[in-house]
This record gives C-alpha cells, structure tokens and sequence, in this order.
C-alpha cells in the first residue's frame, strides 16, 4: 500500500510520527560553543548568524543548503575554508538515540511510522546514514514539501502519505509549540524530555489508542 498503509478492519491502523532534533538525534551545544570561541563571538551571535530569518528560506526549501550557507558566512565575515569546516562540523554534530531508534524498529508493522522535521537538505542523507531512513515507513522534511512546523499542512502531508486519520495518530515532538499544534488538528500529541518518557507514551498509545 503507498506509504505504508497498515490495512485494519474498519479503517486505517494507527500512526506514529517523530522529529529529529532534540528528539531521535540529541542537541550539541558543545559545537556551537567551540565554534563561538573560535570566532570570537557570543553563542547567541552564531545561532543568530546561522538561523536567523531562515525559517521561510533554507528550511522550507526557497533556498538551496549551499546558497545559506554563503549567506551564513557573509554574516559571520569568514572564507569559504572555515566556513566549509564549521558546515561540516555542526552537519556532524549531535548523537542518535539508540533506544529510541529500538522503539521505532520494535513497532514497525504495528503502526505506520513516519519522521516529521523542520530539517536542512543535508538531513535526508544522515538519516540514511544513521539507518534511520530504513526504520520509518516515510521521511517528511520541511526543506522537501515547503512547509514547516507549526503549519498545519505538513502535519497532513504526513498522514496522508501514512494514509492515517489525525484521530489514529500520535506525534512527538520536543518543542511546546508544535505539540500544540498537533493537539489542535487532533492528533494525540507527546512532549519529548527523556527517551523514557518518550517510549513509554508510544507503547501507551499503541496499547490504548492516547498518550498517557
């Protein structure tokens, strides 16, 4: 079935989907300090230099990974060898959730999973990397379909490729805003704070159909 639709008598079976950042892959603030020091300048600055305005361009594909970056570098009044090493540094950056990445290969023909990010285009390749790619049923990302979280439309994108009803779907995030957003289309909706917690709202939900 297109997208992995689990057949269930009566309609479609239910659904889980997951971020990335802050969730299945951790936060590194480690990289962004050592790359401050380095170029003198406060955190707050290099998360300012790097996000700053890209919720509607990079992360939504209006513009390539390689076009921001040049305006990255531009703020930040570095050449293209440092700033080719500071890409390639915070690309890197963070580790994988072993348990979690266990969870989503335990329920796979249980639900249908997919991985739903605000992303950069470099996350479609470490997700293959990391083997993630090949543990869901799809891969959402902002960059991809030119809509971030919270916009309601990228939450339907992924139950449709799921062909999932939001009433049968459970979606995790690690960010306040997007669980609420979630919550308002009607989809149960868990906020990520340990991997733990996480699992245990996943097997809650696959055994009673909610969250805890």
């Amino acid at each position: 079935m297109p997208g992995g639709q689990l057949a269930a008598p009566g309609g479609p079976g239910p659904a889980v989907l997951i971020d990335v950042g802050g969730v299945l892959l951790t936060n590194e603030p480690a990289a962004f300090a050592t790359w401050s020091a380095r170029l003198g300048i406060a955190p707050p600055s290099l998360l300012t230099a790097m996000f700053g305005g890209s919720d509607d361009q990079v992360l939504v594909g209006a513009v390539s990974e390689p076009e921001w970056w040049d305006v990255v570098g531009g703020r930040l009044g570095i050449g293209a060898g440092p700033l080719a090493e500071l890409r390639r540094d915070l690309a890197r950056a963070g580790s994988w959730d072993d348990d979690l990445m266990a969870c989503l290969r335990r329920i796979r023909g249980r639900a249908g999973t997919a991985v739903l990010s605000n992303a950069w285009p470099h996350m479609r390749a470490r997700l293959s990397e990391a083997g993630i790619a090949g543990l869901v049923d799809e891969v959402v990302l902002s960059c991809e379909v030119g809509w971030a979280k919270p916009d309601p439309r990228i939450f339907s994108e992924a139950l449709r490729r799921l062909g999932a009803e939001p009433g049968a779907a459970l979606f995790i995030d690690d960010t306040a805003g997007h669980v609420a957003a979630a919550r308002s289309l009607g989809l149960a909706a868990h906020q990520h704070v340990t991997g733990a917690g996480t699992i245990a709202a996943i097997d809650a939900f696959l055994s009673r159909g909610r969250a805890p």
